[in-house]
């Protein structure tokens, strides 16, 4: 799979040595403040038409570098770059454009999406934003990405309120596919969702991965997620990248104690061996259904 518009040796995704530190109370009057690092040195490279699953428990650092790779936080040191370009160079109104290449699907279907406005109003909100293109254009736009996700056209003049947790994420992934974009940064996008519903959403991120040729990063906790949908995956733990590579590597052969321990986190159905009972035993066994005669010696 390829992705239009990525130059031949130019990652679709480049991040270097990426940090982030967040200040935290002072703690002394005249001392400096101090600071706690959710990213330590991050660094990864996304081809196009290989997306990559970052995995690590709450507080790892995975929803920061979601925030940083779509440019809604600064970093405190290294770079992000979207088809060679530093998002973090850019000036607003280039930013602006460039977000046509780069949507995101958020964790929360309830609170991603805007009780007051319509459906058609917030899939074609990317569009809108890009301020080129006619409101007729937006909704043609809309109702083909809304039909791509398995809802239907007459959804768009309804509210969020109307639909259930599966069916407003579906929403959201039709509003980041409405730019065509490259890559799509989705952070827990099934999460939130009951389980029946999860592998749903999961089965239509793959389908649209070769309809719309876009290229994920997946953020989840769930190893067994991002190996329904990445080529690679990354171990995020305290801030740093501990293991990375194909995830049927990681499942077989994990080397880092942290990635062991997520991977035997995975539930696993193994059925209980039944206690075998010998023929005679079973033959001289009365059931509900058996008459005296039957069981006469």
């Amino acid at each position: 799979m390829t992705a239009a518009g990525v130059g031949a040796g130019t990652p679709l995704l480049q991040v270097e040595n990426l940090f982030r530190e967040y200040p935290m109370p002072r703690e002394k009057l005249f001392g400096q403040p101090p600071s706690v690092k959710a990213l330590n040195g991050v660094s990864f490279t996304i081809e196009a038409g290989r997306s990559l699953g970052v995995v690590g428990e709450s507080g790892s650092g995975k929803s920061t570098l979601a925030r940083l790779v779509m440019a809604l936080d600064r970093p405190t040191a290294g770079s992000v770059k979207l088809m060679g370009r530093d998002l973090h160079s850019l000036p607003a109104g280039e930013l602006r454009r460039a977000r046509r290449d780069f949507q995101m699907v958020f964790q929360d279907p309830y609170g991603s999406l805007d009780p007051r406005q319509t459906i058609a109003r917030i899939v074609a909100e990317p569009l809108a934003a890009q301020r080129n293109t006619s409101r007729l254009e937006q909704r043609n736009q809309a109702e083909a990405v809304l039909e791509s996700v398995g809802l239907r056209v007459g959804d768009l003049d309804k509210y969020p309120h109307e639909f259930s947790g599966g069916q407003r994420q579906r929403i959201a992934i039709a509003r980041a596919l409405i730019t065509r974009p490259k890559l799509i940064v989705a952070d827990e996008p099934v999460s939130a969702l009951d389980v029946s519903v999860q592998a749903q959403v999961l089965n239509l991120m793959q389908d649209l991965q070769e309809q719309f040729d876009v290229t994920y990063l997946l953020i989840s906790h769930d190893l067994a997620v991002v190996h329904h949908l990445c080529e690679d995956v990354a171990v995020l733990w305290q801030g740093r990248i501990v293991e990375q590579g194909p995830p049927e590597k990681l499942f077989q052969s994990a080397e880092h104690p942290y990635t062991r321990a997520l991977v035997d986190a995975i539930p696993k159905a193994e059925p209980v061996p039944r206690a075998r009972t010998s023929t005679s035993a079973a033959a001289n066994r009365q059931t509900p259904l058996a008459t005296p005669a039957q069981t006469r010696g």
